[in-house]
């Protein structure tokens, strides 16, 4: 597709692929096995980083049943089932965008099982996962520091806005970024390899909701890596339809909203042009228990038809797989 990245299929486009992504969960919230949670690998590489962890092991049975692991066998796995082995050996390390428990319920949960490796977060997320997380009263200490038995499962790393890091043994190397979330602090982590890009969103609201320049500050970051190509795929969340009045948004976006601010993103990139068919991965939707209301259809309905700036959007559901290839110089 000239003029941007493309969104590809299991079976296209694989010589070109920069980024496989899997998607562990989608979702937003009331159910706790669709939780955000994805994988991320470059071509390159053969290990994970999980972005964010709300949902990992019903994730990773999904996705094993849709086929997102081709190479992962019974007999690979020996001697852990094949959901064990990818938490255990294909996940080399987590990046978890802000505490909330929708974001590591998954990660929790699964620790007492899983292999030693890193966490990368912001200070304020890493002593919340220490001081009320693994602390021994709301769950066993599975980190490296805090209180009472360390069991040392994960060590925490607490990593400074703007400042490069490498994410583990899993090839990759990041620069995180803080984002407005009602009042809170999340990020968003802009993944690197061999001069090829994606970044990953947390829990955002729009700068001009929430009072705040950060969504801003990440546009002037992207603006370039999109005019040059070099950005091959963002994925962020879109919570509510544009039917949810902004104050009641809490620090999440709308189609509306989004789609403002990826005009906002051409703004620095050289204009819509250089947007065209950049693969936008919606994610983060919040279901709902109203009848006759499936929130996924409604989201992408909006976002589709409030489009001005020519990206690509599209929403994995859970246990599906994509990749991020480059796209026509």
């Amino acid at each position: 597709m000239a003029g941007g990245a493309l969104l590809c299929g299991l079976a296209m486009c694989p010589a070109q692929a920069a980024f496989e992504l899997v998607a562990l969960g989608s979702g937003g919230g009331l159910s706790g096995d669709n939780l955000n949670a994805y994988l991320i690998r470059h071509e390159r590489d053969t290990r994970y980083v999980a972005l964010d962890a709300g949902t990992t092991l019903p994730g990773i049975a999904r996705a094993l049943e849709q086929g997102a692991f081709p190479t992962v066998s019974a007999e690979r796995a020996a001697p852990w089932t094949p959901q064990g082995y990818v938490l255990r050996e294909l996940i080399a390390a987590y990046f978890i965008s802000h505490p909330h428990l929708d974001h590591v319920a998954g990660l929790l949960l699964a620790a007492p099982e899983d292999s030693r490796k890193p966490i990368y977060t912001l200070a304020d997320s890493a002593d919340t996962l220490r001081n009320h997380y693994f602390n021994w009263k709301s769950w066993p200490n599975f980190s490296d520091a805090g209180q009472g038995q360390r069991l040392g499962t994960y060590r925490i790393h607490s990593v400074r806005p703007g400042q490069r890091f490498t994410l583990g043994v899993s090839g990759l190397s990041g620069v995180v970024y803080p984002l407005s979330h009602g009042g809170e602090t999340s990020s968003m982590i802009l993944l690197e390899r061999e001069g090829e890009y994606v970044a990953y969103f947390g829990d955002t609201g729009a700068d001009r909701v929430e009072n705040s320049q950060r969504l801003d500050s990440v546009w002037r970051r992207l603006g370039p890596l999109v005019a040059s190509r070099a950005l091959k795929g963002i994925i962020i969340e879109t919570s509510f339809s544009d039917e949810v009045p902004e104050t009641q948004l809490f620090g999440h976006l709308t189609p509306a909203l989004l789609n403002q601010e990826m005009i906002n993103l051409s703004r620095y990139s050289g204009g819509t042009a250089a947007l065209a068919g950049l693969p936008v991965v919606i994610s983060h939707i919040k279901p709902s228990l109203r009848a006759g209301v499936a929130a996924e259809q409604q989201i992408m309905a909006q976002l589709a038809a409030g489009n001005r700036s020519g990206v690509a959007f599209r929403h994995l559901r859970q246990g599906e797989r994509t990749l991020f290839a480059g796209g026509d110089e």
